[in-house]
């Protein structure tokens, strides 16, 4: 990345963005073919912006390019790197045909994590992450099959002889658990990626994952340390912009991985 490029780019906050349409900021009819993945699309989508000198992780400082106005600015060709690495894994995953895992702890990130998710049929976690989703998968995959059959059941009827107390309590039920788990409800097994919008909120889901050797993908700001997972993404991870290009970019390497994979012949 140039320091013409930088020099060109106008004065904005690293931090604060616009707010956008609902409609905007989901993937739910997104064209992963019209995505640009140029140096100069990123640079637009604010992706080099970092947070304050003071706050360098030092095993960031690699990957910062050079310190403007005390902000840390990005180097991009670093980023397009990673970010090809990535890809590149999270391809062979989705040609595999083990799941894929979609993490977002900010709030900022939910819609971004959920509607990737399921538009690429894959599974996510929101907000809160369950403890033992992965170190005591067998006891949640337990949960999930409970919710799934509830939900079942409540749409078919089978709690209609029940006191209008009872469903009550039931449908309460089932709205905790589809809020804690209904992201995951149906991944028999576990990820063989996961994909973390904001490395820095999600120690304990990095911790789980290295525990049972899932591989992580994650996007790490200039405050966050990048040897915690195995494919780091040097980018903004709070500008939704910088959110949108580089999830949509992973997403777009997912949809066209699935979707060039043979199809078995029975």
């Amino acid at each position: 990345m140039s320091n013409a490029a930088i020099s060109a780019e106008p004065e904005v906050s690293p931090v604060k963005a616009k707010a956008s349409p609902l409609a905007e900021l989901s993937f739910t009819e997104f064209d992963f073919s019209g995505l640009d993945q140029s140096l100069e699309s990123m640079l637009k989508s604010g992706v080099h912006f970092g947070h304050l000198k003071s706050r360098l992780h030092p095993r960031m400082a690699d990957f910062v390019f050079l310190t403007r106005q005390n902000i840390n600015i990005i180097d991009l060709e670093k980023t397009n790197e990673y970010l090809g690495r990535a890809g590149e894994f999270l391809a062979s995953v989705a040609k595999s045909g083990k799941p894929i895992l979609f993490v977002g702890m900010k709030k900022h990130t939910h819609i971004f994590i959920k509607s990737l998710a399921d538009r690429l049929g894959e599974h996510y976690v929101i907000d809160r992450w369950l403890g033992g989703t992965l170190t005591n998968f067998s006891c949640i995959r337990k949960r999930a099959a409970y919710l799934c059959d509830t939900e079942e059941k409540l749409e078919q009827g089978a709690f209609n002889m029940y006191t209008k107390f009872e469903r009550q309590k039931k449908l309460e039920e089932v709205e905790r658990l589809e809020r804690r788990m209904g992201g995951i409800k149906n991944m028999k097994e576990l990820p063989g990626a996961i994909v973390i919008a904001d490395g820095k909120e999600a120690k304990i889901v990095i911790d789980e994952a290295r525990a049972m050797g899932v591989p992580v993908v994650a996007i790490i700001d200039t405050n966050a340390d990048p040897s915690s997972v195995e494919y780091p993404i040097p980018g903004n991870d709070d500008a939704l912009s910088s959110l949108r290009f580089l999830l949509g970019s992973l997403g777009k390497t997912v949809f066209e991985a699935k979707h060039s994979a043979p199809k078995e012949t029975k």
